[in-house]
């Protein structure tokens, strides 16, 4: 496939997100996708996954911890099989009532028209600061 059309299937993959369409964007993804999120304590959705099936269990942990505040793709980058998405976000954890903001990038490989990994590269230091419980005085 051309970039333009990988770059695309990102696209398509974010805006499902953001209506909420998870299984609009599960269906995006080869069934052996890689997903990779650094891995921070405390935080319970974070680190490796492989498949479909545990990225879907990615999504209803992300939904039972987080509830997003903005979510915003900024760029896109394409070259060969590799589509690098820029965005912000801000997060509220549903545990502590904090909120956490960070800019990201994403790293996707698409091939045959399926989204076959992600590598996420964000704040880890916000997301862990923001899972902790605040300390009595």
């Amino acid at each position: 496939m051309s970039e333009q059309e990988n770059t695309k299937v990102v696209q398509r993959g974010y805006e499902s997100f953001k209506s909420g369409d998870i299984q609009g964007l599960l269906d995006l993804f080869s069934e052996d996708i890689q997903w990779h999120l650094p891995k921070m304590e405390n935080v319970p959705f974070a680190g490796k996954r492989q498949g479909r099936e545990q990225v879907k269990q990615f999504f209803a942990s992300l939904a039972d911890a987080q509830e997003v505040k903005q979510f915003e793709l900024r760029e896109v980058i394409a070259q060969g099989d590799k589509v690098v998405a820029l965005g912000h976000y801000i997060w509220r954890v549903k545990s502590t009532g904090r909120e956490f903001a960070a800019d990201w990038a994403h790293v996707w490989t698409v091939r045959d028209g399926k989204l076959t990994r992600l590598h996420e590269y964000t704040d880890t230091a916000a997301a862990v600061s923001a899972y902790q419980k605040a300390q009595s005085a």
